[in-house]
């Protein structure tokens, strides 16, 4: 048994929830097959709920968020994994009712873990983490749809978080014209040096609710935030084009109508990366490592240290946070 730093989230008296760094014993870990010393996770959204005391992503207090972790086996008690391997979990139930990616020790399923693709350095792997791969799963599934760069604009929403700028950056080196809208006009240069070819503020995005329909823009789209957002960009696709939705924080309801699916045959896609078969991850990160490798992760990445990770979580929570923050946990 070893020794080991983490992320400790309480619950106290009158409906807080208080964080701070604490010690523990790999003994406490829940049973599993693979004993992971984690080197890096990266923080998300849902990581920031779990932190936060949101039920609707971890039942049971105290705990350790993370759904994200990349490191070293440490032990392991099937063939498929050896002391020594690089690996990646993401999703699951990691993090989430599992101790998660927020400490230095994991102990999880086999049939939650993915070697390292070779392309990838555990480092990288993490700058992507669940955000990288949801945006790799949006773009896969619009090109299933039938989009491709000659068709017209892609607009991706929530543009300078997480998701939204590995799918600006990826869309981007596919050869796509990306339209970035965010409510950080600030980050304008940021989303340029990704590919962006056009900054629209979130607010343009939002008008026209109550309209059954807007003008046609968009060949294709990748929406970060939901909410009535998704469905005025449901709104204003092209003829036969199509949205994949992965995210909420703009709400998860919305006004819909049918009129845009039956006047204008779009479609509306929607993406999980969580509970996604283990086969069809491991694709994706080795698409992530080769054809679809981006070439400058280190712009959208900030890294930090476990004892920073309280601070960086309440900004997050407050929409102020920009691309990806990599938590290197030693």
């Amino acid at each position: 048994m070893a020794v080991f730093k983490a992320l400790w989230v309480t619950e106290a008296p009158h409906g807080v929830y208080e964080t701070q760094v604490v010690e523990r014993n790999t003994g406490d870990l829940p049973a599993g097959d693979v004993l992971i010393r984690v080197q890096y996770s990266s923080l998300n959204y849902k990581d920031a709920l779990s932190a936060s005391g949101n039920r609707g992503v971890t039942r049971k207090y105290p705990h350790t968020p993370g759904i994200d972790a990349a490191g070293v086996v440490a032990e392991s008690s099937v063939a498929e994994f050896a002391a020594g391997d690089e690996v990646i979990v993401t999703g699951y139930d990691l993090g989430m009712n599992t101790a998660g990616g927020f400490g230095q020790y994991i102990r999880v399923p086999a049939a939650w873990v993915i070697k390292r693709p070779q392309g990838l350095s555990l480092r990288e792997a993490m700058i992507l983490g669940t955000a990288g791969l949801t945006a790799a799963l949006c773009v896969e599934k619009l090109e299933r749809s039938g989009l491709r760069p000659d068709h017209g604009s892609v607009l991706v929403t929530g543009a300078s978080g997480g998701v939204g700028s590995i799918a600006v950056e990826l869309l981007a080196k596919l050869g796509y014209t990306v339209a970035a809208a965010t409510g950080k006009l600030e980050q304008a240069e940021f989303l340029n040096r990704l590919g962006a070819k056009q900054i629209l503020d979130r607010a343009t995005v939002a008008d026209g609710v109550d309209k059954p329909l807007l003008k046609e823009q968009w060949a294709g789209a990748v929406d970060t935030v939901g909410g009535d957002i998704l469905f005025n960009v449901v709104k204003s696709l092209q003829y036969g084009g199509s949205v994949a939705c992965c995210g909420l924080t703009a709400g998860a309801g919305f006004k819909a109508s049918v009129l845009p699916f039956i006047l204008r045959g779009v479609n509306l896609l929607g993406v999980d990366s969580v509970e996604l078969p283990l086969v069809v991850k491991a694709s994706m990160w080795d698409k992530l490592s080769l054809q679809w490798k981006l070439d400058n992760l280190e712009e959208v990445a900030r890294e930090i240290a476990l004892e920073e990770l309280p601070g960086a979580i309440n900004q997050i929570l407050a929409g102020k946070l920009v691309g990806r923050v990599l938590v290197n946990l030693g």
